[in-house]
């Protein structure tokens, strides 16, 4: 019997931690994105989550759905949410996937897809922006890996949210000179109109 639909905003995220120990021992590159990697790059946990989004590369999409066993896949996009099949892939054009705790009927954590390389990361909304990956995925203290925060903030400049500003704000504070350079060199190829433009 199929279970009936969890709602859009059934959201109970995992903590990073608990990611970081369902993946121990994994070999191919991930990390996770959205305000949770900038509040692993502040060191504490600046406002409250409601969920927990990280990254793999496309390829390797099979390898962390076993990783993350007795999770229920769904494919996201155009603001629907559909189940994957037991052994079906994600179609091309969807690039994210939420994970379902099917015993909780809860929703633990949002799968991005990317199509960059274990050595180099690509921005998806524009594959000229592209770096090292070792220089673009950091290590919290504990060991977690995270996106850059300058990366995380390219991504948030499309949306400008409320907690996008907020975040954007905090993070001004602490961005280097160099993660300043190509914070701007990046928005002013994505966003070329983009406020951000003006204080960086």
């Amino acid at each position: 019997m199929t279970p009936a639909p969890l709602p859009h905003d059934a959201w109970s995220a995992w903590h990073p931690a608990e990611l970081a120990c369902r993946l121990a021992g994994s070999a191919r590159p991930w990390c996770v994105v959205g305000g949770w990697a900038l509040d692993l790059w502040h060191g504490v946990e600046t406002r409250p989550h409601e969920d927990l989004e990280f990254t793999i590369l496309r390829d390797d999409f099979e390898l962390f759905r076993t990783a993350l066993s007795g999770l229920r896949f769904h494919a996201v996009g155009d603001g629907h949410v559909e189940p994957l099949a037991a052994q079906a892939l994600p179609p091309a054009e969807i690039a994210q996937v939420w994970c379902e705790d099917v015993a909780a009927r809860r929703w633990r954590v949002d799968m991005m897809l990317e199509d960059g390389t274990p050595d180099i990361w690509v921005y998806k909304r524009d594959a000229s922006i592209r770096r090292l990956r070792s220089e673009m995925v950091w290590n919290s203290s504990d060991g977690i890996p995270y996106l850059a925060p300058e990366a995380i903030l390219l991504f948030k400049a499309k949306y400008q949210r409320e907690k996008d500003e907020a975040d954007f704000a905090l993070a001004l504070q602490k961005l280097d000179t160099a993660q300043r350079r190509w914070l701007r060199a990046a928005i002013a190829r994505a966003h070329p109109d983009h406020a951000w433009l003006d204080v960086l």
